[in-house]
């Protein structure tokens, strides 16, 4: 941004309502089922959204410098009131959005997607910056922990919170 620029706003004057907060939030969820960015978009499809802002936390296969075979997430018997309570939080702190999040436990290969989300809002900045946010709180105060399995056999739990 150069000198004297203002930033973008995050809302426009003009923009159609969106709703209130709670039905704002399409989809909040903890599962053992797989997760998937297009189902995330499908939740979260808008006529009067012009930006989708998506993210997909995926089993990636080194943590540290050591090869990881798979993961396995255990979530608390809670995970789920507690995903649902953040998405509404973030539905209320960014008023133009759509959200659908949906994060899985259970044995996880290289490649799964643990974590999926989308935030769809009339324009970018909003969604960019609200899912940016869901993400962050979701990593934050879900409870739910991973234990890591590596390819030398080794394995260590890892608080998936923070």
């Amino acid at each position: 941004m150069s000198a004297g620029t203002e930033p973008e706003p995050l809302r426009i004057e003009g923009d159609p309502a969106m709703g209130a907060a709670a039905e704002r939030v399409r989809l909040a969820e903890v599962t053992t089922e797989p997760v998937s960015v297009a189902r995330m978009v499908e939740a979260v499809a808008d006529p009067r959204c012009g930006a989708v802002v998506t993210f997909d936390g995926v089993v990636r296969d080194h943590d540290g410098g050591r090869g990881v075979e798979r993961l396995e997430y255990s979530a608390h018997p809670g995970a789920a009131a507690v995903m649902l309570e953040v998405a509404h939080e973030i539905s209320a702190r960014y008023p133009d959005t759509l959200i659908a999040v949906a994060h899985r436990y259970g044995p996880l290969e290289i490649g799964d997607s643990a974590l999926a989300c989308a935030v769809a809002a009339p324009h970018r900045k909003q969604a960019f910056v609200a899912c940016d946010d869901l993400v962050d709180t979701v990593k934050q105060r879900l409870p739910i922990w991973k234990l890591q399995v590596f390819d030398d056999g080794e394995s260590e739990w890892v608080g998936a919170l923070g």
